[in-house]
């Protein structure tokens, strides 16, 4: 017999391995100060474009009067228990009724993270003969509650919409022939990785040929896109034809917790049989007073949404002007595209962190296929013309590096040999163990 633990230090996982060189540096790093365009890295100031924080509030000084003082009244074990049994709240309610209206809904239902959120709606909606049918690059949440369903699922390729329908019309003959079960369709109002949309639009005119319910994952269109920022099924003018609509108050929000909303005897049954919240204590009141500022300073100040996408379209055009490929975008999710392995990936991150202060996410093989490397700036309403002008130079002189073959390596850096140090990739490269 195997013994589990030894077989997980014999293989510590694709990103794993690389643990020992990558450990707070590459992975789990430390930002420091208080969250806004430019934060404290290993010591130095760092225009910093990975944080999720689109509208500025993690900082505004309303949000965190609000936060400060529903700690001091409430502390954060009230209410204690889940809300089903013992941690129910006027406020808890308030907030509900207040997204559900936001949103163009009847109802909405608190959930505590965004993840189990979503893993536990897609498992309390479907059944051993209901067959869901989701987008080839739907986000990881998505991905792990497709797992628990016991019935069949297909996939279509990314926003691919002749693609779509085949698959709709898999689901539909398996349904006929099984005499049981319905279709749940799931896709992301934007994608978190590429920027582009969820082709919401035409997922819903095909209601009128096929029968499914939509379940839509808006994490980063909620508070950045449609007029009043009620997201992208606002956006692109389908919000009524969204049967469920999903977000977390991880991003626009700046905080913790999650909602879904629809019609109301849905999200009464959600309610009263989702897993993930019956057995949960309930989202502690701190958080819910500080989510009801945020949500009211959401809906009256658009100048925080105007200003944010100010900002993505001056990054967007300056990197466009520059010969990057942002791919297809069309919200304020900013990818660059380029090309080079892991070692030359990471070798270039330590050089713009290094040498030119700019702190950005980077994706690499395993999670993209290999010879290719993807940064994902975010854009915020509190950066300002100086951190995009600077981040715009940063990038075009390590690009230049890159295309010309001086990031290569035989292996990522041992970040611990540099720690503190600052160093020119042109005349000194760090040692590799």
């Amino acid at each position: 017999m195997a013994d589990i633990f030894e077989r997980l230090l014999k293989n510590a996982g694709p990103i794993g391995q690389h643990r020992e060189r990558a450990h707070g540096y590459f992975a789990f790093p430390k930002l420091e100060g208080d969250i806004g365009s430019r934060m404290i890295f290993r010591g130095q100031e760092m225009i910093v474009w990975s944080l999720n924080n689109y509208l500025g509030l993690a900082n505004h000084p309303e949000v965190r009067k609000a936060d400060a003082d529903g700690a001091a009244q409430y502390g954060l074990a009230l209410p204690m228990g889940a809300r089903m049994m013992s941690g129910n709240s006027n406020l808890h309610e308030q907030l509900e009724a207040e997204l559900a209206a936001f949103e163009g809904k009847e109802d909405a239902a608190l959930l505590n993270y965004g993840y189990q959120g979503m893993v536990s709606i897609i498992d309390v909606l479907c059944g051993r003969h209901d067959v869901i049918v989701y987008d080839a690059e739907s986000h990881a949440c998505i991905i792990d509650g497709l797992r628990l369903h016991p019935g069949h699922r297909y996939v279509y390729k990314h926003n691919d919409m002749d693609d779509f329908e085949k698959q709709l019309q898999r689901a539909t003959a398996l349904i006929e022939k099984q005499k049981a079960g319905g279709i749940l369709v799931i896709t992301e109002g934007v994608f978190g990785m590429a920027g582009d949309q969820g082709n919401l639009k035409d997922i819903a005119a095909l209601k009128d040929k096929y029968e499914f319910r939509l379940l839509v994952d808006d994490a980063h269109g909620f508070g950045t896109l449609g007029k009043t920022g009620a997201g992208a099924g606002e956006e692109q003018g389908v919000q009524d034809r969204i049967d469920l609509y999903f977000s977390t108050f991880a991003k626009s929000m700046a905080s913790i917790g999650a909602f879904v909303a629809g019609d109301k005897q849905i999200i009464d049954y959600i309610r009263y049989n989702i897993r993930s919240q019956i057995f949960a204590k309930s989202l502690p009141m701190p958080l819910v007073v500080g989510n009801l500022k945020r949500l009211e300073l959401l809906k009256t100040q658009p100048q925080l949404k105007e200003r944010l996408w100010e900002n993505a379209k001056k990054l967007q055009a300056g990197l466009r002007e520059r010969g990057f490929d942002i791919g297809k975008t069309d919200s304020v999710v900013t990818p660059i595209y380029m090309k080079g392995d892991v070692p030359e990936a990471t070798a270039m991150v330590m050089d713009i962190r290094e040498n030119y202060h700019i702190f950005c996410s980077i994706v690499v093989y395993p999670v993209i296929p290999k010879g290719h490397i993807i940064y994902r700036l975010i854009p915020t309403s509190v950066h300002t013309d100086e951190d995009i002008q600077k981040t715009l130079e940063a990038f075009s002189a390590t690009k230049k590096k890159l295309d010309a073959g001086e990031y290569k390596a035989e292996k990522i850096p041992d970040m611990a040999e540099v720690t503190g140090k600052r160093f020119d990739y042109l005349t000194e490269r760090p040692k590799n163990k």
